[in-house]
């Protein structure tokens, strides 16, 4: 695993174990020698990864769409800053540079980049695993739904197992570089229940 991507909120949320656990992460990836690919932001939890990886001593490649530069104010430290013209290139950008998926607590942004890369692995885009790092419980409720659409018959239990959720940084790293993934064709048979 040369690169994980990293969606976060680009705000620090309520809980200061939010930007400890960032910091956690930022800089576990620079320990291992594993790149960091984020949002681009120098603000947020996406700002505090960052600046931890950079810490550390490793690679921090951002990707940012121009209309966001501003916004979420461009990390001009990164060891690569890429402005894009659009999510949508944005998002495709950080699937190409990434060998894993880490979502982080966020915002709809963070929950809508990291079930795109689930859905890419799922439908056989790409063969990249894809975790959750549930800090502080703030993925259980998640977690919880995607069981229920399980049960419910709408998600294959295979497809379940590829989503990782733990709530240490070091644990998820290494569960995501021993997950298996499936190689079944997502497509449902007219005649499957």
């Amino acid at each position: 695993m040369k690169r994980v991507c990293v969606y976060c909120g680009s705000s620090t949320g309520n809980q200061p174990i939010y930007r400890e656990m960032a910091e956690a992460m930022g800089g576990l990836l620079a320990r291992r020698g594993i790149g960091l690919v984020y949002g681009g932001g120098n603000v947020g939890l996406m700002g505090i990864v960052a600046d931890a990886a950079l810490a550390g001593g490793g690679e921090v490649i951002g990707v940012i769409p121009g209309a966001l530069a501003e916004r979420e104010i461009a990390h001009a430290g990164v060891t690569d800053l890429r402005v894009v013209d659009s999510m949508h290139t944005r998002k495709a950008l950080m699937a190409e540079l990434s060998d894993a998926f880490i979502a982080m607590p966020g915002g709809v942004g963070t929950f809508e980049e990291f079930f795109e890369a689930v859905t890419w692995t799922q439908l056989g885009v790409h063969r990249k695993p894809c975790g959750l790092l549930n800090v502080g419980g703030f993925y259980t409720p998640l977690a919880a739904f995607i069981d229920q659409a399980v049960t419910e018959g709408f998600i294959k239990p295979i497809h379940r197992a590829m989503i990782v959720v733990d709530d240490n940084p070091e644990r998820l790293l290494n569960s995501l570089t021993t997950v298996k993934l499936p190689d079944v064709p997502k497509w449902i048979k007219k005649d499957e229940t």
